[in-house]
């Protein structure tokens, strides 16, 4: 569920809430949350931003969801920034911005965020919010296989089809390097 690899510390209103979503019970769910949200626990912060995102058991807003995802992705929630990143890419809640996009994409990849690996690895083969540059879309596409995202595989194919073999090979070396720290510093 967009968490990416971190541990997050269930309480029992956090877990009540969240199986009541899976449920389909908006109102619980939220009932449960707000008042974690109000203590500052990030991942209800983000659950509460996909109930505003999809407007479940709450009018529609972006703009909210956007909010409670910021909270969440400044104390760190890989699926938060994921989500930012996200919104500025397509500039919903907030005025298109590539370049915010590609920081949230940056910090949510660097904490194992598959879905964010992607997303960064378009933005380089694009040169949205960052230089074009095939061997960067090529090598977060690889780390983005690696971490279980499988649409990275067709996006790896095309582009390999415009790199020279020393590039694919730089691509794989940095891909493996930058697995090996952990995404820090790719």
């Amino acid at each position: 569920m967009l968490l990416g690899r971190t541990a997050v510390i269930w309480s029992a209103d956090l877990e009540k809430g969240f199986i009541a979503y899976q449920g389909g019970d908006y109102a619980t769910a939220l009932r449960q949350w707000t008042p974690l949200v109000e203590q500052g626990n990030s991942a209800a912060q983000f659950f509460l931003g996909l109930l505003y995102e999809e407007g479940l058991g709450v009018p529609q807003d972006y703009e909210t969801a956007v909010k409670w995802w910021t909270l969440a992705a400044l104390q760190g929630s890989p699926g938060a920034r994921f989500k930012l990143g996200l919104m500025y890419d397509v500039g919903r809640g907030v005025p298109q911005d590539y370049e915010a996009a590609v920081k949230w994409y940056t910090l949510a990849a660097e904490r194992g965020n598959a879905d964010a690996q992607f997303a960064l690895g378009l933005m380089y083969a694009k040169g949205q919010g960052t230089t074009q540059d095939n061997v960067y879309a090529y090598m977060w596409w690889s780390i983005a296989l690696s971490s279980g995202n499988k649409n990275a595989i067709i996006n790896k194919d095309i582009v390999s089809k415009e790199m020279t073999l020393d590039q694919i090979k730089k691509a794989k070396d940095m891909a493996r390097e930058c697995m090996e720290k952990s995404y820090k510093g790719c």
